[in-house]
């Protein structure tokens, strides 16, 4: 159903922004009669290059407050947009169908809705003014952000590629592959095949018929494929070809509170690095212990439940969709409680098609036949699905998989051990809320009780876990905060709910006591969360479990960093921030729009303390507060870590 036909009122447009990336313009020009504003085209750029949205010409947003303003001449705007959609040094693509504009009347006013669709892959990135360099944006929160350009380069090569791992490695030979990996491989080939003819052949052969070695019979070269080296390579000469390559495998002993990892399989040296060891590896450690149903198959007892089955599916596709040019790393954890999985790289489908299975896209195909030759992920596109019947089978949680893209695109799939109403969960809430919580209906209960399991609630977790149509699961929210069961904070998409009465989190809570980081969307667990960050985290990875591997301090009540001491940074990563603040750290007077520029990009993606920030900027705390933080905060351009106590010395800000 289009989102279009879901507006019939100004009170529709609030129930839709939990739900859905909302944009409003007031479009109206200046002679009033309708004109399409300028900021028009990196929101459609930033949208189409995420998850889509729906941008709203003739309304008006203010401090979460709708305001309708009638066009009076909306056709010239349609005129407008289609003639700039038709011309590709405006735009490098139409997206826009005429259904996904259209004129609304709301309460005698004429607004033009506009429904923008991601792009697909091959249509992405989506740029504006004819260069994809500096006029490709994407969106952050609700914030349409430049994508670097070295990003934009691995999008341009991925929409033209059907898969990445197909490419010859001329300068790579038998010299840089792990003859022992390459054993072990043949060696489970051969069980699962008895008397394959691929048995008999010397290595160098057997990987040619496998493609692991390939002829480029355009270029005339041969050599070990992109999928070979990852597979079967050498750490070493992994890294040669790509810079960013690293795989980590975290067992913590403590569900959302961990301290720190109890067992740990990461590049360090003491196993080969590549691909194929590390699922022989991290498999068995995931499967380890599990304590599930036995069934019998045969008269035996079969060992490969529903369970082992989505573990082993979940890891291979971690493995096989990542994108090993990305900064990000390959991050696998087990918890008491849940298994989580992340790969460098966005989805190459919607997330909605990935889990019905539907047109499977896989980034590394070869790699998928390499995994499938020892039956590992043997079917394209039935991963997602066997992981999620898996997790039905024992009446768990719904998995959830979602994206994110700061600093770099990743996707992250989390696996829950916990029952839909958890054993005890509701005994708690019945005596806590008594007729209260009896008299809620089954929607409502289940908010309470994923608000109580997992600390906090968002629109689009609950979403996961009902049928409910999008509208009705904010109306279900507000209902819980007008019965004031729930506190919500934050806004549109960023929501975020947690029981009533919850104590307000101090910076002596933050600052004073060790901290832990929490598994959860924007986790650091799953690589930092700071805007275009320059290089990539120094290796080895940093143990220290208060502090990413930037330098930022981890706190359990946050699901963001603090940058919190400037001496605790990465020098690279302290390098990209103070050149972030170049402007005003050498000159004593900046105009005061390029002032607030470099204060919100600094504070982005992270939280950044009065004292840093101040530093950074070259200016005094005290005056830096009064003439600037105080009044962006009051304008929502920033958020405060503790706003009960907004002159708090420790203080620290977000991007809104």
């Amino acid at each position: 159903m289009s989102l279009l036909s879901e507006i019939h009122s100004v009170s529709d447009i609030d129930l839709l922004r939990e739900s859905v990336d909302l944009e409003c313009k007031l479009a109206l020009g200046q002679d009033g009669q309708g004109k399409l504003p300028k900021d028009f085209w990196p929101t459609y750029s930033a949208m189409a290059n995420t998850e889509g949205g729906l941008i709203l010409l003739g309304v008006q947003e203010k401090k979460g407050r709708f305001q309708v303003r009638n066009i009076p001449n909306p056709n010239a705007i349609r005129k407008e947009l289609a003639d700039l959609l038709a011309n590709r040094q405006k735009v490098s693509v139409n997206l826009l169908s005429d259904d996904r504009i259209q004129e609304l009347d709301l309460e005698g006013n004429l607004i033009l809705a506009i429904e923008i669709p991601r792009a697909t892959r091959k249509q992405r990135p989506v740029f504006i003014n004819g260069n994809p360099l500096g006029g490709t944006f994407r969106r952050f929160h609700e914030a349409d952000q430049t994508v670097p350009d070295d990003e934009v380069k691995l999008v341009l090569a991925e929409g033209q590629a059907e898969s990445l791992d197909y490419r010859v490695l001329p300068r790579f030979g038998m010299q840089d592959l792990s003859l022992p990996t390459l054993q072990a491989y043949r060696q489970t080939h051969a069980t699962l095949n008895p008397g394959h003819p691929w048995s008999e052949l010397d290595n160098l052969s057997f990987l040619r018929e496998i493609r692991a070695w390939n002829f480029d019979r355009e270029s005339g070269e041969e050599g070990l494929t992109v999928a070979g080296l990852l597979m079967f390579g050498k750490f070493q000469s992994i890294q040669d070809e790509f810079p960013h390559y690293a795989l980590d495998y975290q067992e913590r002993s403590e569900a959302k509170a961990e301290k720190r990892w109890i067992d740990r399989l990461w590049l360090d040296g003491s196993w080969s690095g590549n691909l194929y060891d590390f699922f022989r590896l991290v498999y068995p450690k995931l499967t380890a212990g599990l304590k599930l149903p036995f069934a019998l198959k045969g008269g035996l007892r079969d060992e490969d439940t529903p369970i082992h089955e989505a573990l082993r599916e979940a890891l291979a596709n971690t493995l096989i969709h990542a994108d090993y040019r990305q900064r990000a790393r390959v991050l696998v954890v087990r918890r008491p409680d849940m298994f989580g999985f992340q790969n460098p790289g966005d989805m190459r489908i919607p997330i909605e098609l990935a889990l019905r299975g539907d047109e499977p896209d896989s980034r590394n195909k070869r790699l998928a036949h390499l995994f499938g030759f020892v039956r590992i992920g043997e079917k394209a596109g039935t991963g997602i699905p066997r992981i999620m019947a898996g997790w039905k089978s024992q009446h768990w949680r719904q998995p959830s998989l979602t994206e994110e893209y700061e600093p770099s695109p990743r996707t992250i799939l989390r696996l829950q051990m916990l029952d839909l109403f958890p054993s005890g969960v509701l005994d708690i809430l019945r005596l806590q809320f008594e007729d209260r919580f009896e008299s809620l209906d089954e929607p409502s209960r289940l908010a309470l009780a994923t608000t109580f399991t997992e600390r906090r609630l968002t629109h689009a977790r609950l979403s996961e876990l009902t049928e409910l149509h999008p509208s009705d699961v904010t109306k279900t929210l507000r209902s819980l905060v007008s019965q004031e069961f729930l506190d919500s904070e934050g806004s549109g998409r960023g929501t975020v709910y947690r029981f009533k009465g919850t104590r307000k989190v101090t910076s002596e809570d933050v600052f004073s006591e060790p901290s832990s980081p929490n598994f959860e969307p924007s986790s650091p667990n799953f690589g930092p969360n700071s805007p275009n960050l320059p290089e990539d985290p120094p290796q080895p990875l940093s143990t220290d479990p208060d502090r990413d591997e930037y330098g930022r301090l981890i706190s359990s009540h946050f699901h963001m960093p603090f940058v919190d001491d400037l001496g605790h940074l990465d020098p690279k990563f302290r390098e990209h921030l103070e050149e972030l603040a170049e402007l005003p750290r050498t000159l004593g007077k900046i105009n005061r729009e390029k002032m607030i520029e470099t204060l919100e990009r600094l504070c982005e993606g992270h939280y950044i303390r009065l004292d840093c920030l101040a530093s950074l900027v070259n200016r005094k705390p005290g005056t830096l507060q009064g003439q600037y933080l105080t009044q962006l905060c009051r304008d929502q351009h920033l958020r405060m870590a503790f706003p009960d106590k907004p002159n708090d010395p420790r203080q620290a800000y977000t991007k809104a």
